[in-house]
């Protein structure tokens, strides 16, 4: 295990010194550009992003030889992120490290609105600075609460849901970056490609349930985009929604072999779901899906060196 975080480490602060060569090379005899090294990283947002108290993750849990949980394996993106810079989260610190510099505020279920809260919390006791990476990621859960609601309420109400959930969603971003914060923020994966939507496709023949979940993801997304200050300066956008779209039209490029349905068995809960809990044949980094609506580790996996490369190439 030591060996394993110490090689993360080092492996971690060789990329930092490559992105700084890169970036000195590039500056055609200016001042070098000193590359960002976050001194604390912050989750917030949904089950995404999440780690329990215990350590467990919503998505394929690590098992050690001793078929104990192992929170250092299998890690989600914003673990990814944390262990590059040398972080950790207090909820996974296998080394027991006296004071970790990642904060947790990420929970299962939260909506757009729930992040709004999860920052009051945070500016109720603190602020952001220039030295810290926030990791943010939520509205999966808006849209699929949006969807429950149809046909009760018309495809063009809930679009227009969608749009404003968007919009509100960029306003908690801006937040963090205007108070001084460095947001990584992928934009939601599109959830007219997971197992969840194509099941409901194939139950329900009103109407193209899996495109109606798309629309309202793309809509989502566009009016987040839109509303966000994107400058490339103080906020890193994360383009889930098309890795998900392209890893489901050529799964091969990328190494999946289901694209499809979920890994785990349907009869343990996500947080208990592990290696040894899987569907017969199924696969912790070929399968992009570990359940219905949440990535496996191949797609956390995925996610998180799409996110590091914001996180390391924007000019924060």
């Amino acid at each position: 295990m030591n060996r394993f975080k110490h090689g993360a480490r080092r492996f971690g602060l060789a990329m930092l010194g490559v992105a700084a060569a890169i970036l000195v090379g590039c500056g055609g005899g200016s001042e070098p550009i000193e590359p960002f090294v976050p001194k604390r990283i912050m989750a917030f947002g949904d089950e995404s992003s999440a780690i329990t108290a215990q350590g467990k993750k919503y998505t394929i849990n690590a098992l050690d030889a001793n078929s104990q949980l192992a929170c250092y394996n299998n890690p989600i993106w914003v673990q990814s992120l944390a262990s590059h810079f040398g972080l950790v989260f207090p909820q996974c610190n296998p080394e027991a490290i006296a004071a970790p510099q990642g904060q947790m505020f990420a929970k299962a279920g939260a909506k757009v609105a729930d992040v709004r809260a999860q920052l009051d919390v945070f500016f109720s006791t603190g602020s952001f600075n220039a030295h810290d990476l926030v990791a943010m990621m939520a509205g999966s859960n808006d849209i699929l609460e949006l969807y429950s609601q149809f046909p009760a309420v018309s495809r063009d109400s809930l679009i227009n849901s969608a749009r404003d959930l968007g919009k509100q969603w960029a306003a908690q971003v801006n937040r963090v970056a205007d108070s001084g914060g460095r947001v990584v923020v992928p934009t939601l994966p599109d959830m007219g490609v997971t197992p969840y939507a194509l099941k409901e496709k194939l139950a329900k023949q009103d109407t193209d349930r899996a495109k109606l979940l798309t629309d309202l993801t793309t809509e989502f997304n566009t009016y987040f985009r839109l509303n966000i200050r994107n400058d490339g300066r103080v906020i890193g956008l994360v383009l889930a929604d098309e890795m998900t779209q392209t890893a489901t039209r050529y799964p091969a490029a990328f190494g999946y072999a289901n694209v499809t349905d979920g890994a785990c068995l349907t009869t343990v809960a996500i947080t208990d779901c592990t290696t040894k809990t899987l569907l017969v044949d199924s696969n912790q980094e070929t399968w992009l899906w570990a359940n219905d609506t949440l990535m496996s580790p191949g797609g956390q996996s995925r996610l998180g060196q799409l996110a590091l490369q914001r996180a390391v190439g924007n000019p924060f």
